[in-house]
């Protein structure tokens, strides 16, 4: 069985909404990710209301992270593995990426952004 499956995909999101709910969430490199949030008009004090409601727009059909999932290699997070999603988010008004890895209970966002497509047709 390719990892990760539908149930471990479901787990993962709801333990980033939960994370987000707790006020513990983390940006891999706070710089890009700040701009990317203002494109999308976040807050960054916003995330934890607004993490949880475009992760219930998110399911396994919208995973595009590599099976098994990547590990990171960067250093607040290396070696956890990384989830990305790709959907069309009515909380956002766009096509949004989402990239994140849950680390000690916490959520560390590497990607919040509109989608950028590398090439034609993705």
């Amino acid at each position: 069985m390719k990892r990760p499956s539908d149930h471990e995909l479901f787990g993962k999101l709801k333990s980033a909404a939960e994370a987000a709910e707790g006020s513990r969430v983390y940006l891999v490199e706070p710089f890009p990710i700040l701009a990317d949030l203002l494109d999308l008009n976040i807050l960054v004090e916003d995330l934890g209301r607004v993490i949880p409601k475009i992760v219930s727009e998110i399911g396994p059909r919208h995973y595009r992270g590599k099976r098994p999932p990547e590990k990171s290699y960067e250093d607040k997070i290396k070696g956890c593995e990384l989830y990305a999603f790709r959907w069309e988010s009515k909380e956002l008004g766009c096509i949004a990426y989402f990239k994140f890895a849950l680390k000690d209970g916490a959520l560390w966002i590497s990607s919040l952004h509109h989608h950028r497509p590398r090439k034609e047709g993705d």
